[in-house]
């Protein structure tokens, strides 16, 4: 009984002992934590040797000093080449540039068609070659011309008369005939004969009857206030006297609407 009343008043001691503990320490202020100090070696004395004076540094070549940078103009923009020359002609050949007063007559060289005026005939051989021009509404013109090496101009013009037209005949008389030529030209018509007096030279629109019957074979010029003639083929060829009289004919109906006569 005493034994065990003992060890109970033991752990009651213990107990409350350490109650009391737990309360002080809840009591005191947190102690602030210990902070590690370093001890810092004394500096060692270190013996340094005597230094030479140093010398006196020369002085350094200053660098050139830089303009600023200007902008840099812009480049100019590429122009395009120049197309390359065409090639000059042979020496030893010509070049015709053919125009006509007619815009668009067509042109022809030695029967081969070249284009429509104005153009251009390269690489023509010289000699003799024969132009040709037409255009509608306009009698044609063919013109035999001498071509040299080198480069020629030729203006041909449709709108000018060109008449240039013979015609061997024989006048019947009343009684009689006597042989001549008719000579038209767009200054005029004339006939020479070796009888004086039969001959005649008139312009072209003093004639008042200027006719051909291709059945009687006979060419009928009547003058204004003159006499009138009657004229045949001398071999009877009636084709003849209707060209005449056809070419003739045309350059009357061009001077009665005014157009002129070539130079």
């Amino acid at each position: 009984m005493n034994r065990r009343f003992v060890i109970v008043l033991i752990a009651g001691g213990v107990l409350i002992a350490g109650v009391w503990v737990v309360l002080n320490q809840i009591a005191r202020p947190a102690a602030p934590p210990a902070t590690a100090v370093r001890e810092t070696p004394p500096p060692s004395k270190a013996v340094e040797a005597p230094s030479a004076p140093n010398p006196t540094p020369a002085s350094e070549p200053e660098a050139p000093r830089r303009s600023p940078r200007r902008p840099a103009a812009p480049k100019p923009e590429a122009t395009p080449a120049p197309a390359p020359a065409a090639p000059d002609a042979p020496a030893d050949v010509a070049t015709l540039r053919i125009d006509s007063d007619v815009p668009g007559a067509q042109v022809f060289i030695d029967r081969e068609f070249i284009g429509q005026a104005p153009v251009t005939a390269q690489n023509v051989k010289p000699g003799s070659h024969r132009i040709n021009v037409s255009a509608p509404g306009y009698e044609g013109v063919a013109d035999t011309i001498e071509v040299t090496p080198g480069s020629r101009a030729i203006t041909i013009r449709l709108k000018d008369i060109r008449l240039d037209a013979t015609l061997d005949v024989v006048h019947k008389h009343r009684m009689g005939s006597c042989k001549g030529r008719l000579i038209a030209t767009p200054q005029g018509i004339r006939y020479e004969t070796t009888d004086k007096d039969d001959g005649f030279r008139a312009a072209l629109l003093e004639m008042e009857t200027f006719e051909v019957d291709y059945l009687k074979k006979n060419l009928r010029v009547k003058l204004r206030k003159g006499r009138q003639y009657d004229f045949t083929d001398p071999d009877g060829n009636a084709d003849r006297l209707f060209v005449f009289h056809r070419d003739v004919a045309k350059a009357v109906d061009r001077l009665r609407k005014g157009d002129a006569p070539a130079k």
